[in-house]
């Protein structure tokens, strides 16, 4: 009997034990999940971007993002159309590559409700040629590469207009199309390519309007190799763009700050030497 009764204390005892390791190692892993105390909890984010500036920009800012507990994994695009596409379909947390007139033509025409989350820096718009130095050599019936996307072919359109190579109907409209050129005295012909193909056309054209990141990555410095370079008032900052349900998310926030912070401008500055201006 006796031992019977140390037999049932004994396992009573283990049972006991085994509840208060379970609830030890339970208060454990909810104090790691939720990471009270200490640095914060790592979040990884997924951005679409442009190689250049804008993959360079957000490598940039790792080291400052690992300390606010942010994990950067920077996606490479070489066109505009799948960063959007991507992050509207949620593969992607944000892109960075984009202006927001763009935004809003590709928002209208794929019924998507992207959203700016705030400036960063300002690309000038550049006229390019292997053949001139100055726009007034230009021949008669010189053949002109503008990008072929509403906004940036209406951007290059709205460049030639202020350097004198042709009228608009309207000065003021961003999404202008060849069709709205009212005067054209030097008869120039218009070839419309995607934005990427660009300065590989160069040889085989007078001139060429090409967006700033596409000019660096095809070492063409846009303060000394550009006949022509957009104002630094141009209204075409690049953004960083996310959705409604993220948009005000710590994570996206803190890349936010990281992006707008005095390390970023100083980076910003010393890199591009003019050719990239910060929009903050």
């Amino acid at each position: 009997m006796k031992k019977w009764v140390l037999a049932v204390l004994s396992l009573t005892l283990i049972a006991v034990l085994a509840a208060c390791g379970t609830k030890s190692t339970t208060s454990d892993t909810n104090n790691a999940n939720e990471n009270t105390g200490g640095s914060p909890r790592e979040v990884e984010l997924k951005v679409g971007a442009s190689p250049v500036p804008h993959a360079e920009i957000l490598e940039a800012i790792k080291p400052q993002l690992e300390k606010e507990g942010v994990r950067l994994q920077v996606v490479q695009f070489n066109d505009y159309v799948q960063p959007n596409v991507q992050l509207f379909d949620k593969q992607l947390d944000a892109n960075f590559f984009q202006h927001v007139p763009y935004l809003d033509v590709m928002n209208k025409e794929r019924k998507m409700d992207l959203v700016s989350v705030g400036a960063v820096h300002l690309e000038p718009f550049g006229i390019y040629s292997q053949k001139y130095k100055k726009l007034d050599e230009l021949p008669d019936g010189a053949t002109v590469a503008i990008p072929n996307d509403a906004t940036n072919g209406g951007r290059a359109l709205l460049l030639l207009e202020k350097q004198g190579l042709i009228k608009l109907k309207d000065a003021s409209n961003i999404e202008a199309t060849v069709k709205d050129i009212t005067e054209n005295k030097k008869n120039l012909k218009f070839k419309e390519l995607e934005a990427a193909m660009l300065p590989r056309q160069l040889p085989e054209v007078d001139i060429a309007l090409i967006n700033t990141n596409y000019a660096l990555e095809a070492k063409l410095n846009p303060t000394k190799d550009a006949l022509a370079l957009e104002d630094k008032d141009s209204p075409y900052a690049n953004v960083l763009v996310a959705r409604p349900d993220n948009k005000d998310s710590e994570a996206i926030q803190k890349l936010l700050k990281a992006l707008q912070s005095p390390e970023t401008k100083k980076f910003i500055e010393d890199k591009y030497q003019g050719a990239i201006i910060p929009a903050f």
